[in-house]
């Protein structure tokens, strides 16, 4: 669910415990549309993430730790510079807002102490992240919207405006605050065919469908009851909810179907039945941490892998039409027997022939039947030249054919080259993984040398994935080609054990057994990863390849990552993605 304001309060309160009074050490901008404070308090050292993604706004504690840009964006400059070293006086919430302020008393440019608030306006595709001075004023936001001022409730963001609040939703309460008149008035108001889970939504703030949802479950058995059932018990519901949560009593929930995660809660969720799983956790920030990981790197590497992705998509594009040309060209040579058996029926036919004929007519001793052909000729050629233009053309083909075949097979080979790459984008974890496999494409020749600033940080290569068997032997997973060809052929001892998935774009996977017969639970675990980090994921019973490294060889002048193998086993396995986090170091 989108963070509501009674998740986004429960989530507040977690953090608020651990920042309050915390000096803020470092801001990091990981991606467009986050922000990460390294805080430092009497609890000891946390990190405070600041999400502006419309799609997962939220404040909240994190134990991740996210790759960072070699060049911190501007936003992130203007941060660090107003705050670090700022000390969290307060944390607020407007009631029922999905809206988180941070108030930070920091140091302007002449040393005195002033207060600045840091805003995150949780609010859907209107989600922004702004800095504020101590007069009010934005100092700047992640962005900035310009509108026309004749517009009824209009609020443009842009520096040196002052700030105001987003505008209540008119003819909706505040469901902590609402009276004893309020609650007779909305009984009175209530229509009793309106399904109660929209009642809610249509005269309370700050609930989201899902709370409405469950409220109306708690009070009539099913979420599609209609309000004139019992209003009374709806609202005592809704009452009971909001005492526990204003007195603590949460409990950070994931709702799981099919073991994948769906949604999350403050609070356990009863409404789906047997068929979705509720997953407790003791803190929200773990919750969040492992509800938006894999979506986050999913992301990351769309929008860092965008020119990567457009480069390979228009390198096969190009390729494919290569191809499809030269098959073309191919099924054309299949005709040249024919150039042969004319330039045979010529040959045999000079006697007959003169100088100027634009045709000859003869009988061909190639055709069982001895039928008569007519060969088309050059009459501004002799019979002679006439025979060796077709015996020029049937060789040729010949020639063609061969050298098509082969460049066929070149080609087919540069398409899998490409798809492997374009795998390896697809499972990039971040900017450094990105990097590597640009460098890939650049010495392959698929993109040009960028020049380094002089200001560029040089980043260190990235390891391979690395992963313990049940039995403790190591086992490593190549995150790109490169690092395929390092691991296979110059790491990997002959007697360690290669994995591969069978005919399926994926990575290397090395189990290292230490000069010792592996057993079978290991070679077990290391197909499974191999089934995983490949095309196969999705799939059941995925065929991995393996054997001994003495038996892979890389052929002369191979792509990266391009082997072959020899004296190999198939294994059938299921990707698992909770055994793949067992075997994680």
């Amino acid at each position: 669910m989108p963070m509501d304001a009674l998740c986004l309060s429960a989530v507040r309160r977690e953090a608020e415990r651990l920042i309050l009074d915390g000096r803020i050490d470092k801001i990091h901008q990981p991606s467009r549309d986050e922000i990460l404070m390294q805080i430092r308090s009497r609890e000891g050292a946390c990190r405070l993430l600041l999400s502006a993604n419309p799609a997962r706004p939220r404040m909240q504690l994190t134990e991740r730790t996210r790759e960072n840009p070699a060049e911190p964006p501007m936003f992130c400059m203007l941060l660090r510079k107003y705050l670090t070293g700022g000390r969290i006086l307060e944390v607020r919430q407007p009631p029922m807002e999905r809206l988180a302020e941070l108030v930070i008393e920091a140091t302007n440019e002449m040393g005195d102490k002033v207060t600045r608030r840091l805003i995150l306006e949780a609010m859907g595709r209107r989600t922004n992240l702004l800095l504020l001075d101590g007069e009010g004023r934005i100092v700047d936001c992640l962005r900035r919207v310009d509108v026309d001022l004749s517009q009824e409730n209009a609020r443009p963001l842009l520096p040196g405006l002052f700030y105001k609040y987003p505008p209540i939703q008119t003819g909706k309460l505040d469901p902590g605050s609402f009276t004893e008149t309020d609650r007779a008035a909305l009984l009175v108001s209530a229509s009793p065919d309106t399904p109660a889970d929209k009642f809610l939504m249509d005269h309370f703030l700050g609930l989201s469908p899902l709370i409405a949802r469950e409220v109306a479950f708690e009070a009539f058995g099913e979420v599609d009851a209609p309000v004139g059932r019992d209003p009374e018990t709806l609202l005592d519901k809704l009452a009971a909810l909001l005492d526990r949560l204003q007195g603590g009593q949460v409990q950070p929930t994931m709702l799981l179907r099919e073991g994948k995660p769906v949604d999350f809660s403050f609070r356990p969720i009863l409404q789906y039945g047997p068929g979705t799983e509720n997953r407790a956790f003791d803190r929200f920030s773990a919750l969040l941490d492992e509800f938006y990981q894999a979506k986050e790197n999913a992301d990351q590497v769309r929008q860092k892998g965008q020119d990567l992705i457009k480069s390979l998509n228009h390198a096969r594009d190009r390729l494919a039409r290569k191809l499809a040309l030269q098959e073309k060209e191919l099924a054309e040579t299949q005709n040249r027997e024919e150039n042969r058996i004319r330039g045979d029926l010529i040959t045999a036919n000079l006697y007959r022939m003169e100088k100027g004929m634009k045709s000859l007519k003869t009988e061909n001793y190639y055709d069982p039947e001895c039928r008569e052909v007519e060969i088309p000729l050059d009459p501004l050629k002799t019979p002679q030249q006439n025979a060796a233009k077709y015996y020029k053309a049937y060789t040729k083909a010949k020639t063609a054919q061969e050298m098509l075949t082969i460049q066929l097979e070149k080609g087919a080979a540069e398409k899998e080259y490409l798809d492997s790459v374009l795998d390896s984008v697809s499972r990039a974890e971040g900017e450094r993984d990105l990097a590597e496999i640009r460098q890939e494409l650049e010495e392959t020749g698929y993109l040009r040398r960028r020049g380094k600033g002089k200001n560029q940080m040089k980043r260190p290569a990235a390891k391979p994935l690395e992963f313990r068997s049940s039995s403790g032997l190591r086992i490593s997973v190549g995150r790109n080609n490169l690092q395929n060809d390092k691991l296979t052929t110059k790491q990997a001892g002959k007697w360690d054990y290669w994995f591969h998935t069978q005919k399926i774009h994926g990575s290397h996977v090395i189990l290292w057994t230490e000069g010792e017969k592996p057993d079978d639970q290991s070679l077990h675990e290391a197909a499974c990863l191999a089934a995983w980090f490949s095309q196969g994921r999705e799939g059941k019973k995925v065929p991995v390849d393996y054997t001994p490294v003495k038996f892979v060889k890389k052929p002369a002048g191979a792509r990266p990552g391009m082997v072959i193998y020899t004296t190999y086993q198939t294994a059938y396995v299921d990707p698992d993605e909770a055994l793949v986090k067992k075997l994680k170091k």
